[in-house]
């Protein structure tokens, strides 16, 4: 088959391939008549919990209610802080807003994740937790980060949306915090078909108070002891994901696979992200760095391969973001990496001739000159 066109993702493939056992797991659901919550919420939850080694998980709507809710559950609200990174997506800001906090940002290092120094002076008074963010898959540095946080009496709360199934050193993302948050969007390494999170924690009682809060603060049918919120993983979605769950193991490693080809074959032509030896990535985006970026995108779109930009705005220069006070130089490496990087097609149902034909791209654009 000849190759003319690389999409950046293609989640039809996926779900062909798994078509039969996704559409008996719905039709199960479908015909019990338990539609929110229930027993294949339940099921998931177990589950997911032993594969990120928590002791507990709770099915939220989406990621960013994981975040808020976490927040929430831990009692952080007005006049208190958190820091996170500027350059991840805008959740992981307005999810402390959204609780009456205040988002503070600390730059980050070459792997595109927090740096640990500049978390360590951002710290104040004020400062209750740490929010590092998992970004494309790569674990942060989070030996350092939790002596920082036990050190300075933090809670520290993992952004872990892009990583789920990553390791660092040996351990699970997700299982580093007080509480872990994974998005399960359809862009998500697992993924449901619409919105998803989850929340893993080993706390007994933030797991409690979580249980209530996703659930309008409900005790029972019909006791209420806190004013929550309706945040609750649909049984439907959770069927899907129990089927898909068993692969991700398997669909992880192709997609550090590809990256290990994208890396061996361009690093002369580009700057491409190296693995660190304490970590095991997943890859939920290929970023690479190049000056040129915007003539690359152009020529890789007008030979058949799509790109992206995740993300072209730092959440500090965000119209949003430059009310809490920040201008642009405050997170130079955040700032700088805004300006070059590029996300490369990358998905575990990718082919070899389709990996094969973007690097070809990519080498006839430098060859060329450019």
């Amino acid at each position: 088959m000849t190759i003319t066109r690389v999409p950046f993702v293609d989640l039809a493939r996926q779900y062909l391939g798994l078509r039969e056992q996704l559409i008996e797991a719905m039709d199960s659901v479908c015909k019990s008549g338990a539609y929110v919550l229930g027993e294949d919420v339940m099921r998931f939850e177990e589950e997911i919990a032993t594969f990120c080694g928590a002791r507990h998980a709770i099915g939220v709507a989406n990621g960013s209610d994981a975040l808020m809710l976490s927040l929430k559950a831990l009692g952080i609200g007005p006049g208190d802080e958190v820091i996170t990174a500027p350059n991840s997506f805008i959740a992981s800001a307005w999810t402390i807003a959204a609780v009456g906090a205040k988002p503070v940002f600390a730059d980050v290092g070459e792997d595109y994740n927090i740096d640990p120094s500049c978390v360590e002076a951002a710290i104040n008074p004020r400062t209750r937790s740490v929010m590092p963010v998992h970004l494309t898959g790569r674990p942060a540095r989070m030996d350092e980060l939790l002596s920082i946080c036990k050190r300075r009496n933090l809670t520290l709360v993992e952004d872990a949306a892009q990583a789920i199934g990553a390791r660092y050193k040996g351990k699970r993302t997700g299982s580093f915090g007080i509480a872990g948050c994974f998005s399960l969007h359809p862009l998500k390494n697992l993924h449901a078909y619409g919105d998803g999170g989850v929340i893993t924690t080993d706390d007994d009682e933030l797991w409690e108070r979580l249980i209530k809060l996703r659930n309008h603060g409900l005790r029972n049918r019909d006791e209420c002891d806190v004013w929550g919120y309706n945040s609750r993983l649909d049984s439907i979605q959770a069927a899907i994901l129990l089927v898909k769950l068993p692969h991700l193991d398997d669909w992880n490693e192709r997609c550090h696979a590809i990256a290990g080809r994208y890396r061996k074959a361009l690093g002369k032509y580009i700057w491409v992200p190296q693995d660190r030896t304490e970590e095991e990535p997943v890859y939920h985006r290929f970023i690479v760095q190049v000056d040129e970026r915007e003539k690359l995108m152009q020529f890789l779109a007008n030979n058949g391969v799509e790109t992206k930009v995740n993300y072209p705005i730092p959440i500090h220069l965000q119209p949003i973001g430059r009310q809490l006070g920040y201008k642009e130089g405050d997170f130079p490496v955040a700032e700088r990496q805004a300006k070059r990087i590029l996300s490369l097609p990358l998905f575990p149902e990718m082919s070899d001739e389709e990996i094969d034909f973007v690097i070809d791209s990519i080498e006839r654009f430098y060859r060329a000159g450019a």
